[in-house]
Formats: C-alpha cells, structure tokens, sequence
C-alpha cells in the first residue's frame, strides 16, 4: 500500500467528520480561531487513534467493537442532532449562548467517537499490508483534521445565508448520519 492510497482511505474516512464540521460551522455566527481548531483536533486525533488501536488490538477485538460500533455512532449522532434540531425551535433570534455548547469537551469528544470508530477496522487492515502505521495515522489525522476546518467553514458560510434554518439544518444531518451508518451496518452487511 503506497502513500496515495494512505491518502484516499484517510480522505474518504474524513468524510463523516467534515459533515459534522459543517453542521458545527452552520451553528455559529463568525467562528473564532479555537471554534475552527477544535472540530480538526478532535477529529483528526481520534480518526488517527482509531487506526492505532485496530492495529495493535488485533482482529478479535476489532470485531467486537466493530459489531456494535454503529450503534454507539447512531445514538451519539442521533442525541446530538435531535438536541441541535430541538434547540433551532426554542432559541430566540440572536441569542447565540447555546452555541458555544456545541464546542465543549462532551460534545466534542461524543462527536470525534461518532465519527471515527469505522476507522478501527482500518487499523487491522493496515496490519495486513505491514506499512508504516505511524506514518499512516499521520497521514489519516492530518487530512482529517484540515478537511474539518475546512468543514467548519464551508457550514459558516452557508450558516450566514440561512440563519434561520441553519442549526435545524445541522442537527437533520446528524441525525442522517447516524441514520445512514446504522442502515449500512444492518440492512446492507450482507450486500457488501
């Protein structure tokens, strides 16, 4: 397995954490440095730690956690949008206390979980081509984390076009995303 094809996997495995960016990006109204910084951080780490475990964990473990990895991702998913749909009803126009919740510790860390834990069986597979794990989950963290900036972004400004209907937005793309996995990993297992 060549550096390109590193590249692609981390790519395409980004893609759950740059929705959840945008979701973040369409919920505040000018985000400052930190609230660009985070969503990258936390993603881009745990997308990169992931790997790391399934390497090391072995196949017996992966399989575990990879059985009921989708559960876990559509109910973290699920509270979070269903909280963000909720709130877009009961704020008041310009009241933007509540969004700075969306960037706390809890939040944050349920979020990078939601999104990263398809990447465990990455890791065992990794194993399997004997490459160079850390310069993988180098490769798999930093791509996560700029393409989550750019997420944060992207949300910001399709957030200031629609204000009103932005954080219900988000929090309907959640719950989709979590909706998504869980149908993929229950009706369709056996179609792959």
């Amino acid at each position: 397995m060549n550096y390109l094809e590193i590249v692609l996997i981390a790519a395409g495995l980004s893609m759950d954490a740059f929705a959840v960016s945008i979701t973040l990006g369409l919920s505040v109204k000018k985000p400052s440095i930190k609230e660009y910084l985070l969503p990258g951080l936390y993603f881009g780490f745990f997308q990169a730690l992931m790997p790391l475990t399934g390497y090391f964990a072995g196949t017996l473990f992966a399989e575990k956690i990879q059985s009921a990895g989708h559960w876990v991702a559509f109910i973290l998913l699920t509270i979070i949008g269903g909280k963000m749909a909720f709130e877009s009803f009961s704020k008041e126009e310009g009241g933007d206390e509540s969004n700075a919740n969306k960037f706390l510790f809890v939040n944050m860390l349920m979020l990078a979980v939601a999104t990263s834990i398809d990447a465990l069986a990455v890791g065992v597979t990794f194993a399997l081509f004997q490459i160079n794990i850390y310069a993988a989950i180098a490769i798999i963290g930093l791509t996560t984390c700029l393409i989550s900036i750019g997420g944060v972004k992207i949300g910001n400004i399709f957030g200031m076009k629609f204000k009103s209907k932005a954080e219900l937005l988000g929090g309907a793309v959640l719950v989709g995303l979590g909706i998504k996995i869980l149908i993929e990993h229950t009706l369709f297992k056996g179609a792959v």
